[in-house]
């Protein structure tokens, strides 16, 4: 039984009972403030580069939807997912290398993360951009394979690049994951009899992707950008190399520039939803919060005297109730 505004005595009914509580915010003038004083700065920088001819507005909005342009967003895109996808199942298998027991294992992916996040991307784009020089063929002992033409495909060693630079981060990425399940969860599913394979898709990975899908969705942001240092291979054909292209053609590199970061602001903005609603799909029952029956509960189990669970049942509902209006 609670107090309503108007004094009048009310029984919660169960859908009441069972409605989770929100806590109600508190007021922050501060916040405001500052808010204020940031919006007043983007209204300033707004204004002040709408005005600046620098900027070559007209020349930025003519070339804004080009095909060219558009052409390159897609070779980004095509980049993007292709290397992700090296380093997703490049970096799941170094990171069960390196959990091995295995000494000769286990140093092996040690010494791949070590080379290959100890050195700069740019750096090692432009190494493969130079393996068609070092490498013009192989000789695997029966036959002599000519390197030349695959070597050649600045493409394909763009995307080469790339992954296995990014399999060093998602193999850090997977172990962390892995490694911050309980081993009570591993050792109760062995209980039930499951094996290894069935432990592992049932019991670890659902536990570990709530941790590694985020710092996996910042990855794959990340690499997107990333594939603008790909001139180093050399592979212009992406959005970047495409856009300094027309600019050197036009002589005006600031309004491609814009253009440039606009794609890429506009295809990071979507993946960042599409993260969103990852990370809320593998955030099934991590957190929930809790409803007034289960504080009343709760304090009951803890030795709180009735009344007391009810005062804070009480209080919920009317915090419940402020909500609702």
């Amino acid at each position: 039984m609670t107090e309503t505004t108007d004094g009048s005595r009310h029984e919660p009914t169960e859908r009441e009972l069972d409605a989770p509580i929100k806590a109600k915010p508190l007021p922050h003038p501060g916040r405001w403030i500052g808010a204020a004083i940031l919006l007043a700065l983007a209204a300033w920088f707004v204004i002040g580069a709408a005005r600046n001819e620098a900027y070559h507005w007209d020349v930025y909005f003519k070339y804004l939807l080009d095909t060219r342009i558009a052409e390159a967003a897609l070779h980004t895109l095509a980049l993007t997912i292709l290397a992700m996808l090296i380093g997703i199942v490049g970096g799941a298998l170094i990171a069960v290398l390196r959990m091995s027991d295995n000494p000769v294992l286990s140093t092996i992916s040690w010494v791949y993360l070590w080379i290959f996040r100890g050195t700069p991307v740019y750096v090692q784009l432009v190494f493969w951009g130079l393996l068609g020089t070092i490498y013009s063929s192989v000789n695997v002992g029966f036959a002599e394979l000519d390197l030349q033409t695959a070597l050649q495909n600045t493409f394909l060693l763009a995307v080469l690049g790339l992954g296995l630079n990014e399999a060093a981060y998602m193999a850090e990425i997977v172990r962390a994951g892995i490694q911050a399940v309980p081993e009570g969860q591993t050792e109760a599913s062995k209980a039930l009899g499951m094996s290894w394979g069935q432990t592992i898709r049932r019991t670890v990975l659902p536990q570990a992707m709530r941790i590694i899908i985020p710092p996996t969705g910042n990855e794959f942001i990340s690499l997107l950008k990333t594939t603008s240092l790909v001139v180093a291979v050399p592979y212009t054909a992406e959005l970047y190399g495409r856009a300094t292209d027309i600019a050197n053609e036009l002589f005006l590199p600031v309004p491609m520039l814009l253009v440039a970061a606009t794609w890429y602001l506009v295809i990071t903005s979507i993946l960042m939803v599409g993260q969103h609603f990852l990370e809320k799909h593998f955030a099934k029952g991590a957190t929930r919060h809790l409803t007034a029956r289960q504080l009343a509960a709760l304090a009951d189990a803890e030795g709180v005297p009735p009344v007391n669970a009810r005062v804070v049942e009480k209080s919920e509902r009317a915090n419940y109730e402020e909500d609702q209006r």
